[in-house]
């Protein structure tokens, strides 16, 4: 498909949900809405436009390209299934809270249960978090854009990233929330329409029926998805399993930016029927994915194709066999589907992404959820300078990713978010399950800096000290044990037995 073709139709694709977003927020584009979207949300549309926030371009390229490495193949299913069991504890356990305690932002629970100081750490690690993890998966997409369509034009790397952002923040700076419940939805059928597409472009060009293309890639050599071999390695069941379930718990049920998307339900009934229902769906979504990425091996080598080279590094590129594919091999029509897959998958991630990193910033450290807030002018303009902000913030983590990545980005989120979340894993177990002891406010910030730096060093001797042991998913549950252990030795009893 030719350069000018793609950026024609991502031009068209914007236009939609920049139109859908001025039709949004013509009706209310004040912060209850585009902090809360007014307490208002469908749990149907919450549950459908969660998936193409969850999965992000990070899915649609990474994971089926990974799947052609030995060591990998389907593991990554263990770690859904993990997924799928923390996004049940989220439902039971954390949104009940959240929705008692009325929150806006959900690290307003450290404030009351830790203390001021807890409260701001919690805030500041989730900003961290965000930025680093939304720059990263929209990094990946961004890559693609290069490569594919701005390469052509000879548009600086740093540029394509620009026009990416400022797309972005055309049609959320104004809405909100409000606006993305609704262009998230749009965004999840594109992501969903294009996994199913791909599979059946994919099976045409093989001569596949459907049982045929089942039966293939479940004889194939990428099938493989438990693994009981090693315990010491890090593709071993159970590690994924665990790590599957913290890093869910951590990424989502502790993260504002999914729980944000919970909290704009009219109540918990509706919250807890949109997490069940998003559960089903992403586990289901997560195995057409798996199975494109058997598909795409089998297709390359069906026609002698290989992996794209790396430019820096010079080594195979696995997330790019699935645009080199789409874009150089398969028909225009498949070559479209992808396109809008990818797109939707990756902006629905990064858009959702820009604002609750705004609402963070504005509720927990400007207040613009306080009554005597609530009336001070230019409250909206303050909050289009922080959504400004966090967008070129954006910008340079992607361009620091851009300069010093050399591994598969989902392999790079998980790492990051081991260490990054590690911490709020930490310092709300302490606060849901040692009710009668608070901590010393002040030295909160040094334990959340000195156990993700022990966890660090543990990480990297690991096999030296552990007997060839692998840390994988399941080093956030490490991470979170050293902070809650940081926690226990700088508490004092509570004044009065908390409730929360």
């Amino acid at each position: 498909m030719q350069p000018l073709t793609i950026l024609l139709i991502i031009v068209i694709y914007f236009g939609i949900l920049i139109l859908i977003s001025n039709v949004v927020s013509k009706k209310d584009s004040g912060n209850d809405a585009f902090f809360k979207a007014n307490k208002n949300s469908k749990w149907y549309l919450v549950a459908f436009g969660m998936i193409g926030t969850a999965l992000s371009g990070v899915t649609f390229i990474s994971v089926p390209g990974q799947v052609g490495s030995p060591d990998i193949q389907f593991k990554y299913f263990q770690f859904v299934l993990g997924n799928a069991i923390g996004f049940i504890l989220i439902a039971k356990v954390l949104l009940p809270l959240y929705y008692r305690m009325n929150l806006t932002s959900i690290y307003g629970y450290i404030e009351q249960r830790l203390g001021f100081i807890s409260y701001k750490t919690a805030a500041s690690i989730f900003l961290i978090s965000r930025t680093i993890g939304s720059a990263a998966r929209l990094y990946l997409v961004v890559i693609v854009l290069q490569r594919y369509v701005f390469g052509a034009f000879h548009v600086p790397f740093f540029v394509t990233v620009l026009i990416s952002l400022a797309l972005i923040f055309a049609y959320t700076y104004r809405g909100g929330l409000k606006t993305i419940i609704i262009t998230d939805t749009l965004q999840t059928i594109f992501l969903v329409s294009s996994v199913i597409f791909t599979i059946y472009f994919i099976c045409d060009s093989l001569n596949f029926t459907l049982p045929e293309a089942f039966t293939a890639v479940y004889e194939s050599p990428y099938s493989k998805t438990f693994f009981f071999d090693d315990w010491l390695k890090s593709n071993f069941f159970w590690k994924q399993i665990l790590g599957g379930i913290f890093v869910t718990i951590a990424m989502v049920g502790l993260d504002q930016d999914l729980m944000q998307k919970n909290l704009s339900c009219k109540n918990i009934g509706e919250a807890q029927k949109n997490m069940f229902t998003f559960t089903g769906i992403f586990v289901i979504i997560n195995i057409f994915f798996l199975s494109v990425g058997a598909l795409l091996y089998l297709y390359a080598e069906n026609y002698g194709i290989s992996a794209p080279l790396d430019l820096a590094s010079g080594k195979p590129k696995t997330d790019l066999l699935f645009p080199e594919i789409a874009f150089n091999y398969l028909e225009i029509v498949p070559a479209v589907v992808f396109l809008l897959g990818l797109t939707a998958a990756t902006f629905a991630t990064t858009d959702s992404a820009l604002t609750a990193l705004t609402t963070s910033f504005c509720v927990d450290f400007l207040g613009m959820d306080k009554a005597e807030n609530a009336s001070k002018p230019n409250m909206v303009r303050t909050r289009h300078f922080v959504h400004v902000g966090f967008s070129l913030l954006m910008f340079f983590v992607i361009l620091v990713i851009y300069w010093a990545n050399s591994d598969s980005v989902v392999s790079l989120i998980f790492k990051i978010a081991a260490y990054t979340y590690g911490p709020l894993l930490g310092l709300y177990s302490f606060g849901l399950f040692v009710k009668t002891k608070t901590v010393k406010d002040k030295f909160v910030p040094i334990i959340c800096l000195l156990a993700p730096a022990i966890t660090f060093i543990i990480s990297l001797n690991s096999k030296a000290l552990f007997g060839n042991y692998e840390f994988a998913e399941e080093l956030i549950i490490l991470n979170g044990g050293l902070t809650f252990l940081g926690l226990l030795l700088i508490s004092k009893p509570a004044e009065s037995q908390t409730q929360f």
